[in-house]
């Protein structure tokens, strides 16, 4: 499938400020031909390294006024769909030892905390992929969708208690509770087709089977329309954007769009990520 994805972000920067963004998309196998483009005004120095897990960070420091960022990009999205009925978990035994960072709590993702109540909910229902979809189901079912129903300091036990958020909040209910049952889980941030309104999205990924699988608890995003941009334990290490000085956003708009539209598989596939 051919998708263009893309960004243009706006700032007024009162004082000298270095900004690190994480907009690029990422340099995997699943994007094929991959052609972009990046405008910045003013024309200031940039610079992009690759760090953490396969993340494009770039780097630019602006001044007093407005700045404007634009980033696009094109590609043949590369899909992989398998039955998920065929897909287990790995026993915490067999994980290779890189995985076991992705079992562990995290700052969005106190999978300790919400142990008890994973257990009750999740335990008793049969290892594999159907599990995970089963948690992404529960996660739909009882989380309102809602925005400003949580801020960037919401952690998954505070969603789990509120019963509300956005995106990002249920990922890391998501990845709590995969972990909470030891199943390796992480973050990923990404553009998405079938969005409304577009949006920058997150969802995530369990490790079954010795391979990474996506998942979207919101239900809002076409899994065989997702393109990756970066990936972590949680969200504070895929902000995509972050700010060192004084500057506020004014302005973002953000699009994924299918070059071509392929038809929709009703049969139920798992994609890898």
């Amino acid at each position: 499938m051919k998708i263009a994805v893309g960004c243009d972000l706006a700032y007024e920067v009162a004082d000298i400020t270095t900004f690190i963004f994480n907009v690029a998309v990422a340099q995997i196998s699943q994007h094929a031909q991959v052609g972009e483009r990046w405008i910045v005004e003013p024309a200031v120095p940039a610079e992009t390294i690759i760090a953490g897990l396969d993340n494009r960070y770039t780097r630019l420091v602006a001044r007093n006024g407005t700045l404007r960022l634009r980033y696009e990009a094109a590609l043949d999205l590369q899909l992989a769909l398998e039955d998920p009925n065929a897909i287990d978990e790995t026993p915490v035994e067999d994980l290779p030892l890189d995985m076991f960072p992705f079992l562990m709590p995290s700052r969005f993702c106190p999978s300790d905390r919400l142990a008890e109540f994973a257990e009750r909910e999740f335990a008793a229902l049969p290892r594999g992929h159907g599990r995970v979809t089963a948690i992404c189901n529960w996660i739909c079912d009882n989380i309102a969708y809602r925005p400003g129903a949580s801020d960037p300091f919401t952690s998954a036990a505070e969603t789990l208690q509120h019963r509300a958020g956005v995106c990002r909040d249920f990922a890391h209910l998501g990845i709590s509770f995969c972990r909470a049952l030891n199943i390796p889980a992480r973050l990923v941030s990404c553009y998405a087709t079938g969005l409304e309104p577009p949006d920058f999205h997150a969802m995530f990924e369990a490790y079954l089977d010795g391979r990474w699988w996506l998942f979207d608890p919101t239900r809002q995003a076409r899994l065989d329309g997702i393109v990756r941009i970066g990936t972590g334990r949680d969200a504070a290490e895929v902000s995509f954007a972050s700010m060192y000085g004084k500057a506020r956003m004014t302005d973002m708009t953000v699009w994924a769009q299918p070059a071509d539209e392929a038809a929709v598989n009703e049969r139920p596939v798992a994609a890898v990520g």
